[in-house]
């Protein structure tokens, strides 16, 4: 049994014993059903904030307004915390976000009543090893169908968000939307606008990497939200591409491929995929002559601008940003590596987080022509340098070039730069050779 599960239990154990229903609540419940280790637990209770807080001295009141509770506990030397929730009844939601007031209820019915999917609906006895299920969850989850609780369109006005939810759930659990449910989805679809840029990006992204990227795109795409949210990527569709380099089709389709190809990615490699040809719609050009063929012109650096500017839309961490950019900028360069010199491919080799720029560079031969000779190569090299051939210490510094009688100035970033190349090609290997070696080449 995990930690938080212990956690959530004697959570759950304590309330109980102080004469509150208590229950787990929400996802966990769905991934419990489905055999999943769920990634947290939160309980649900008819006791109120400072009845919680009173059980457990320490609490964090993170959203009391919404009845809502962080209970710490240390369970097997690890600090487990769990989210501690009263039944309520909502409110209206005026900001299509949170409800304007809530009000507690000692009836978990009313509580699954307020949820966004029927899946998502259902609460959990630990101790009397039995679900509760009000809204129908079980049997829609042994059908495989995401349904909105009650009215369709009122669960999406409430909250925005679970416009992209309904699809992320479909995605990552390959189930099918309910009719009524993706109707409405598709009516509402423009009103995701609603929602700040971070709670986007961050449901995009998890959509992006929990499993089932592919289809979310799809789905994305189908009900309307990809031209909303990502209009970039709406117009990959029938971009086509030389086929003797692309077989599988437009740029659509690459990009299609190579998400069905993520495997547990980190949030930047899952975005640089999906990013990394957003430049060749802008720079399409087809054939001008007899024998030409298609060609996108300074695709990947025209895509590294586009890029910084969706992530700059989404808000993005500037160092997210960063490992973005580089992916979409870098992806072409491994064309390049068979004619690199030693000290560019050593350069190459030390981007930050360069297994994201490799595992692009995977996917887009697979899911292409299927040449994986170069990710070979690559993967070779890096197994038989160590980081200090990639990248070795330097042999002469600033202070030493001053010490050798020379003036600083610009002219030493030149100096070192040369210096750093003669060494990663291994024509120079120690402080004294390097020195011969400026004395040979610069005057001082």
């Amino acid at each position: 049994m995990s930690a938080a599960r212990q956690t959530a239990e004697e959570i759950v154990k304590k309330l109980r014993a102080a004469g509150h229903r208590a229950y787990f609540a929400g996802g966990c419940v769905r991934d419990l059903l489905l055999d999943r280790e769920p990634k947290d637990y939160d309980v649900a209770t008819s006791a109120i904030p400072e009845q919680v807080v009173a059980l457990f001295p320490g609490s964090l009141e993170v959203g009391a307004r919404f009845g809502v509770v962080v209970v710490q506990s240390a369970i097997c030397n690890l600090q487990s915390a769990i989210e501690v929730a009263t039944f309520r009844d909502d409110g209206a939601y005026s900001d299509g976000r949170r409800p304007d007031s809530v009000s507690y209820t000692n009836d978990p019915r009313g509580d699954a009543g307020r949820r966004d999917f029927t899946i998502n609906g259902m609460f959990y006895d630990p101790l009397e090893k039995r679900v509760l299920d009000y809204a129908g969850g079980e049997s829609d989850l042994r059908a495989g169908i995401i349904r909105a609780i009650g009215d369709p369109q009122r669960r999406f006005q409430e909250d925005r968000l679970r416009l992209l939810r309904a699809v992320r759930f479909a995605a990552r659990l390959g189930f099918r939307i309910e009719e009524d449910t993706w109707a409405s989805l598709v009516r509402m679809h423009a009103s995701v606008t609603e929602v700040s840029a971070e709670r986007l990006r961050d449901e995009l992204t998890r959509i992006l990497t929990e499993g089932g990227a592919r289809r979310g795109f799809e789905l994305l795409d189908a009900c309307g939200l990809l031209t909303v949210l990502l209009p970039d990527i709406a117009k990959m569709k029938g971009v086509a591409q030389p086929p003797e380099f692309h077989p599988e089709g437009d740029v659509w389709i690459h990009t299609l491929m190579m998400l069905d190809g993520l495997r547990q990615p980190s949030a930047t490699l899952a975005w640089g995929v999906l990013l990394h040809d957003v430049g060749k719609p802008p720079t399409f050009r087809p054939p001008q002559r007899p024998g030409d063929r298609i060609r996108f012109h300074d695709h990947a650096a025209v895509g590294a601008c586009m890029a910084a500017d969706i992530c700059a839309r989404f808000r993005f961490s500037g160092r997210d940003t960063d490992r973005v950019v580089a992916l979409v900028e870098n992806h072409l360069r491994f064309i390049d590596v068979p004619r690199m010199k030693p000290a560019t491919l050593k350069r190459f080799l030390r981007l930050e987080a360069f297994e994201e720029h490799l595992e692009l560079h995977r996917l887009d031969c697979v899911s292409s022509h299927g040449k994986l000779d170069t990710y070979n190569f690559m993967r070779e090299t890096l197994a038989r340098l160590g980081p200090e051939e990639i990248k070795p210490a330097p042999l002469l510094s600033g202070y030493d070039l001053i010490a050798m009688g020379y003036q600083p100035g610009p002219v030493f970033q030149k100096m070192l730069r040369e210096i750093e190349d003669a060494h990663l090609e291994g024509n120079l290997h120690t402080t004294a050779e390097a020195r011969a070696w400026v004395l040979a080449h610069f005057k001082p």
